[in-house]
């Protein structure tokens, strides 16, 4: 009767564990079901709009020479403050 009282907190914890992670790995898999799905979805929804998008000219990308800068190129923000020199 002692190998019982020793073993079954281990038991208990290992069989918590097991079902824990049985719930987290069944929701994984339902949520990439539910991903894929919506992912499916999301597709037969842009090859339906694909062939009505090619009726419309397209614009070609800006080439990176006419996008507007977010900084300006290094060494031209102006004269040195007196505390550079």
């Amino acid at each position: 009767m002692e190998y019982v009282a020793v073993l079954l907190p281990s038991l208990v914890v290992g069989l918590l564990f097991w079902f824990a992670m049985k719930a987290i790995f069944n929701a994984d898999k339902a949520e990439r079901q539910a991903e894929a799905k919506a992912q499916a979805e999301a597709d037969a929804r842009s090859a339906q709009a694909a062939p009505q998008n090619k009726s419309q000219p397209s614009t070609p990308p800006k080439s990176p020479q006419d996008r507007p800068q977010a900084f300006p190129p290094a060494g031209t923000s102006g004269s040195p403050d007196e505390s550079d020199k």
